[in-house]
């Protein structure tokens, strides 16, 4: 009878098997290496990147907000006489003169009421003349010490009483020609016109709103500040005052259509306080606007330099990554890839303002540099400008045909091995 062997030792003979079998198929393996070596085959060649020289330079950091346009005078037109609106002299919605007549309100009342004033005046005035023959009189008949010292004095007063009644009866006189003269309502200011609020016939009381005069030029543009570009802005007006440098800051105005305006606006205000709802700062920039390009209630941009960056740099976007101590970029280094930590600021026209990391010269990688690693070799190739090694990625085909021959040759060897 015969007995099969335990468990336990059919399994370590499973195992050496195994293990001799896996000896025997890694022996079979072709060396990759060696067969590379055998057919002639080295390393590959070093990389291809474009390369642009930097510079140190002052650079202006503009910041864009959004906007309302406003009239830099908008004044309500108001009667300041009662009575019957008779006709519109102006058509609405045109630029008025300051002084030109919009309205004419019915004199005739006022016409009256001034012929009544004149009247008074001229009765008061018979009184001052006869009170003025009588005190001259009473003042030589005392004189001579013919009347008493209360007769003077009664003709003295009398003088003085037809004096003040005249007075009174011309300061009726002015009030009948001022209301007379209200009657023509005109342009408080030269501007654009708004509706008639009334139609002609219309009976109005005084302080009736009848229409609005809007100035447009120049005009007002109101944004609001992040209350960090307001302090900002502060430290600047600050400087340039310390300087004895003006502190006025030109503005730039962005149309609703995209296009920039042609005039350069001063900003004339900005708000001493933080509005708490909104954590901002009130400006305003004043603009001139002679053809009337720019109308009230439209909304713009405004563009403000909001600081000035010294000793700088200002490298493509393209040419910033990310490493493993935050943004990094790669510069070449006898023919080799290092890279370098930088500390990022704004971005500026479309490009990356580097506050720190990069040295005056240094080349930097701005094609290529996605596959680098700190110490890679490389062959560079020099750019003239960042729109140059956009074009160079657009165009593989042209990049390739700058590489020397014998390069491009043993990049083919190189791939057709691998």
């Amino acid at each position: 009878m015969l007995l099969s062997p335990p468990r336990g030792q059919l399994a370590v003979k499973w195992i050496l098997a195994l293990g001799f079998l896996a000896t025997l198929l890694a022996g079979c393996e072709p060396d990759d290496n060696a067969g590379s070596a055998a057919m002639g085959g080295g390393e590959r060649p070093p990389s291809q990147v474009s390369v642009l020289g930097v510079e140190p330079r002052s650079v202006d950091v503009v910041e864009e907000y959004a906007a309302r346009v406003r009239g830099s005078r908008e004044v309500e037109v108001r009667a300041r006489v009662q009575g019957i609106l008779e006709e519109r002299l102006y058509t609405e919605g045109q630029m008025v003169e300051e002084g030109e007549p919009l309205f004419h309100i019915d004199r005739e009342p006022y016409e009256i009421e001034l012929q009544r004033a004149q009247a008074e005046r001229a009765n008061a005035q018979a009184e001052l003349n006869q009170a003025r023959r009588e005190w001259q009189r009473i003042s030589t008949l005392y004189n001579q010490n013919a009347v008493s010292e209360r007769e003077r004095d009664t003709a003295l007063s009398a003088r003085e009483l037809a004096e003040a009644r005249f007075a009174l009866t011309e300061t009726g006189v002015a009030n009948a020609e001022l209301n007379l003269d209200y009657t023509e309502v005109r342009a408080p200011l030269a501007g654009m016109t708004g509706l008639e609020s009334f139609p002609e016939g219309s009976l109005i009381e005084r302080g009736t709103l009848l229409t609005t005069v809007t100035q447009q030029d120049p005009i007002h543009v109101r944004f609001s500040l992040p209350e960090g570009d307001a302090a900002l802005q502060r430290t600047a007006r600050r400087a340039m005052a310390a300087n004895g440098e003006s502190h006025q800051r030109e503005a730039l105005l962005i149309l609703p259509d995209g296009s920039e305006y042609t005039e350069t606006g001063i900003v004339d205000f900005t708000a001493s306080t933080i509005d708490p709802r909104t954590g901002s700062v009130s400006a305003r920039a004043v603009f001139p606007n002679a053809d009337g390009d720019v109308v009230p209630g439209q909304f713009v941009r405004i563009k403000l330099k909001a600081q000035t960056l010294d000793d700088v740099f200002l490298i493509p976007q393209e040419a910033v990554g990310q490493g493993p101590e935050g943004a990094r970029v790669f510069v070449v280094v006898d023919n080799t890839a290092e890279s370098r930590t930088v500390k990022l600021g704004p971005i500026v026209d479309s490009h990356q303002v580097v506050l720190a990391g990069l040295e005056a010269g240094d080349r930097l990688v701005v094609n290529g540099q996605v596959a680098l690693h700190n110490g890679m070799p490389v062959q560079a190739h020099e750019v003239e400008s960042r729109e140059a090694s956009l074009e160079e990625a657009a165009n593989p085909e042209a990049s390739a045909a700058q590489i020397e021959p014998d390069t491009a040759a043993a990049n083919l060897q190189a791939d057709e091995e691998g």
